[in-house]
This record gives structure tokens, sequence and C-alpha cells, in this order.
């Protein structure tokens, strides 16, 4: 931490932080983390593409999958380039309005993971406690309607973080706990009051991912409550089955973000190169699992995938 004699307001550089211990070694300790970027990237892009062009897939829950997908594509655009800054070519330096440029996308693109998963949430419920009406309920309309909804939703919370952050002193050079910004790191590194912006972060997390996980558990509560209803036990384990991918993709979006709130509050300066490596898997897992899960789990992907080869093996031959 660097002293507070000499700070500014708004012209601060921030030292971006790789893996404690291992600076050596960060071209190969990064191999596996940029190739899951990559993958990330392509896989995500891939199921961008099959949607939008196969008619079979102009469904809601498809329509809401996409929406996933390009949030996760703009989660990896707003982490990758400072990883590869850093680990590839060992630039640390951030200048001040890249560092909030890059926190307000980060959370932006979070929140609308967030959102989306809570708007899959609704579509498996409305799925399975009222099926003939859930064409007449989602329709093409309400999608677009919702979709901009989480959107604005995200951009409303986090425009508030970049500019108070401007009203903040900080040192002209402070060292971030990670490879990227965040809003509570950077608050952190303050050397004025900042009252206000641990509040306006407080009530954006409430908001948000705290709200939006709420309803998500009350969604599967009353999803659970309709399929014990069902007299037959085929019948449950097929409607229980529809739900399967959506909640891998919650646990998978979630969980690393409990675990490394736990991990910052109990070891976190015991270990610090695994509370890195923590802090880049929880946003680096979810965009390379969930199209993963969802090529394994949804056959009507997986068709896609298969007469898009063809299509392009018949066009070699």
């Amino acid at each position: 931490m660097f002293s507070c004699n000499t700070s500014t307001s708004g012209h601060s550089t921030f030292l971006l932080t790789g893996f404690p211990g291992l600076e050596a070694s960060h071209h190969w300790v990064s191999i596996p983390i940029n190739l899951i970027c990559v993958v990330s990237i392509l896989g995500n892009s891939i199921i961008l593409f099959l949607i939008n062009t196969d008619p079979a897939l102009h469904e809601p829950m498809y329509s809401f999958l996409s929406m996933l997908a390009a949030s996760d594509l703009g989660l990896c655009a707003s982490t990758f380039p400072t990883m590869v800054r850093l680990f590839w070519l060992g630039v640390r330096e951030l200048p001040f309005d890249l560092c909030a440029a890059q926190m307000f996308f980060i959370h932006a693109f979070t929140y609308v993971e967030s959102g989306v998963l809570l708007a899959m949430a609704f579509d498996r419920f409305v799925a399975i406690r009222d099926p003939l009406h859930y064409a007449s309920i989602l329709t093409h309309s309400a999608m677009a309607k919702v979709g901009a909804a989480i959107l604005v939703r995200a951009i409303l919370l986090n425009l508030p973080g970049p500019i108070l952050l401007r009203r903040l002193l900080f040192p002209q050079v402070s060292v971030l706990s990670h490879c990227y910004c965040l809003h509570c790191d950077l608050v952190g590194l303050a050397c004025s009051d900042t009252q206000v912006n641990s509040l306006v972060g407080l009530v954006s997390i409430l908001l948000s991912l705290g709200f939006d996980s709420s309803l998500i558990m009350l969604s599967y509560a009353l999803i659970l409550q309709t399929v014990l209803s069902i007299a037959s036990p085929g019948e449950r384990l097929k409607a229980l089955n529809t739900c399967v991918s959506h909640l891998c993709i919650v646990l998978i979006f979630y969980l690393p973000k409990l675990g490394l709130s736990v991990l910052h509050r109990v070891e976190k300066h015991s270990y610090p190169a695994l509370a890195v490596l923590m802090a880049n898997l929880h946003f680096l897992v979810p965009p390379f699992m969930n199209p993963i899960v969802y090529c394994v789990k949804s056959k009507q992907i997986r068709q896609g995938l298969l007469k898009r080869f063809q299509q392009k093996n018949v066009n070699v031959s």
C-alpha cells in the first residue's frame, strides 16, 4: 500500500496483481487461464450463432440462453485484456479511467447474467406450472422487454460507482488485489471517506445479486411444489429434468462467489495465491462452463451442432 501523503483524485495509477510468489512463472501459470478464456469466447460465440441461425431454437428458453451467452462474452471481454497485459506482457500499470471503466463493465455484465438467470428461472416455472399458456406468456415482445429491463437495471445500478469514485483521493500509485478492477478493491484503497461508496456498493449488490438469488430460490420452491403435485413419477422426473441445466449454471454462477467471499474473510492473508486464483475462477468458470452444460444437457443444441457439421462436410465434399 502506497502512502496517502501524495493522494490525487482521478489521476492515480493502479498496479494489477497476479499470483503472489509466482511472478517468475506467470507465463506458465497463465496458460490454463488463457485457454479457459479462449474456449469461453468460442463456446459462447457458437451458442449465439446456433440460436440466431437455427429456427428450431427460436424459443423463449433459448432466447434467454442467447442473452446469457452475450453477457458471458461481455464478461470475457471485460477481464481478458488486463489478464493478457499482466501475464503475457508484464504490464501492471492501469490508469484510473481505464480501471473505473473496467470495473463498471465487469459489474454490469455480472448483474446482467444474474438477471438472465432469474428470467430463466421464471421461464422454467411457467413451463412447468402453466404449460398451456407458456407461449402466450413468454412472447417475443415480453422477452425483449425483460432483456431491456435487465440491461437498464445493470447500467443504473453500476453508473453511480465510477462517478462517486472520482471524488475520492487515491495514492499516486495503488496496488490492486487482482488482475482487474473491482469496486470493493478500489474503495478499500481510497485515502478519503468511503461511507457513501460502500453504501452504494452494498445497495447495488442487494438489488441485483441478492434480489435475484432470493427470487430464484422462490421459483424453485414453487417448481418443486408443482412437481410434487404431479401424480406420475415419470412425469415428475421429466419435469425436473428440464430444470437441471439451469440449476447447474445457477450453482456455477453463485457458488464461486460464495466461496470467494468466505475465503476473503477467513484465510485471504494466509493463502494470497489461493485468493487470487479463486477471484480469477469466479469470473472465468461461468462463461467457460455454461456452453458446456447446455451442449451436454440440451438435445436441441447438440442437434444444431451436428447439423452444422454435417452441412460443412457436405459443402467440403
